[in-house]
């Protein structure tokens, strides 16, 4: 038997969603986290390139499974997931990098800029998951 084009490109969405939401319940409790030692930077920085590599990947065959099964629209939704993802992974990622060493040498200013990219990176991946649950509806 083979799987028709929308029933691979809703099982992309779910796991889309699956991979958005596990992340998302995961990186809420980091923020207990002091972020004042190097260990807490290196954790909070290798579970996010952990999502992003996973949630490109998903995205990306989201975004193919629904231009196969001939839903544009949600291909371009896809899409746009898949590159907000690779912008982000570019942009906090090395601001991470550069505020590890900041951390430890004690600067002032290191701890509440390494918490607001955190932070920032929490409130767009639940902007994420709800744009993903919204779609559900519409598929």
């Amino acid at each position: 038997m083979l799987l028709q084009p929308q029933n691979i490109a809703l099982f992309f969405t779910v796991a889309l969603l699956a991979v958005t939401a596990y992340f998302l319940l995961g990186s809420i409790p980091l923020l207990t986290l002091k972020h004042d030692n190097p260990v807490d930077a290196r954790f909070i920085r290798s579970f996010y390139i952990t999502y992003y590599k996973i949630a490109l990947t998903t995205a990306v065959g989201t975004t193919i499974s629904y231009a196969l099964a001939g839903r544009p629209a949600f291909a371009i939704g896809a899409a746009a997931i898949a590159t907000l993802t690779l912008v982000l992974r570019n942009q906090f990622i090395p601001r991470m990098d550069q505020l590890a060493p900041q951390i430890l040498a004690d600067e002032v200013e290191a701890i509440p800029a390494f918490r607001k990219i955190h932070k920032s990176a929490i409130l767009i991946n639940t902007t994420q998951l709800l744009a993903i649950l919204g779609s559900l509806g519409m598929v």
